[in-house]
């Protein structure tokens, strides 16, 4: 028996990863991880089967998985998959209606075994060749976590992913910052999406946007992120967040950038400030602005 773990950029779970590599270990299983990260960008931007709730195109993206499951498992020689999907457990992609269409755009009709749902949907081929027992499958349906917990008390369990799934793309907050991302570039990159997952975000014009670090840990991140064309603001003489500014900059949006720094730095924020303006090779530029006003952020925040 071998798993894969499928892994996308809006996968929040690192540390429900790590447990599955530990889990795996101590089942004896091998363990693959599958990184879905260009393909998957192109499902979020323009998916077939459409979004659920916010931005989470989870039909489209379990076909995705299933045809790569497929791929793999005809490559190893396996006759069938197994997941621990639950029938009802996730509104979009869970629904009878939806596990055969999965199963059929991802030519794997009949080959997909879901044992904790097995009773209430049709015998798969390893039932009906007997490989498994379909007496030993379970019945278990609907929105509610207990019975599988349970089931992983009994075991032993300790170690598994996120049971919610982790996905960025089923959190409003995130999902408005993609729908703005994907409003203002065409073509989006890793990077893009990775900064989307820091800071505050300030629509500065269609061309330019501003994201604001929150803390040291998000600070050094954007400063990594940083790449050429961007630029990093900070205010030298106080405690500070670092800010990011992305696309082209107009001399207005460098100064409103400016100006939002000043206004989240520990500076006075009835006075002039000063701003340092760093470019991805070096450059530095320093800047006195007045700190933005509390309206002034409201109306250009993303979120």
């Amino acid at each position: 028996m071998e798993a894969l773990n499928f892994v996308s950029p809006f996968c929040q779970c690192r540390k429900g990863c790590g447990d599955l590599a530990k889990l795996a270990e101590e089942l004896g299983i091998k363990l693959h991880i599958v990184p879905l990260f260009e393909e998957y960008l192109e499902i979020v931007k323009n998916p077939k089967h459409g979004y659920g709730s916010n931005l989470n195109p989870c039909i489209d993206c379990r076909i995705l998985m299933f045809k790569k499951a497929k791929a793999f498992m005809e490559k190893i020689g396996a006759s069938f998959l197994v997941t621990g999907e639950v029938l009802g457990q996730r509104p979009m992609s869970q629904r009878m209606e939806a596990l055969r269409l999965i199963e059929k755009e991802s030519d794997l009709e009949g080959l997909v075994l879901r044992p904790l749902s097995a009773k209430f949907l049709p015998p798969t081929r390893a039932e009906k060749e007997g490989w498994i027992d379909r007496e030993l499958l379970l019945s278990i349906k609907g929105r509610s976590r207990k019975k599988q917990y349970e089931l992983a008390k009994t075991y032993r369990i300790s170690s598994f992913s996120c049971p919610s799934g982790g996905c960025l793309l089923t959190d409003p907050g995130f999902s408005k910052r993609l729908r703005d991302l994907l409003k203002h570039c065409s073509d989006p990159t890793l990077n893009d999406i990775e900064l989307l997952k820091l800071g505050r975000h300030f629509r500065l014009s269609f061309e330019a946007k501003l994201v604001v670090g929150r803390n040291r840990e998000e600070n050094e991140k954007i400063r990594k992120l940083c790449r050429s064309g961007d630029l990093l603001f900070e205010v030298p003489s106080f405690s500070c967040p670092v800010s990011i500014a992305r696309g082209s900059m107009s001399e207005e949006d460098i100064l409103t950038s400016a100006r939002i720094e000043a206004r989240y730095s520990d500076a006075p924020k009835d006075g002039s400030v000063e701003v340092k303006c760093s470019t991805f090779d070096g450059k530095v530029v320093t800047l006195n602005v007045r700190p933005a006003s509390e309206k002034e952020l409201l109306a250009l925040m993303i979120c």
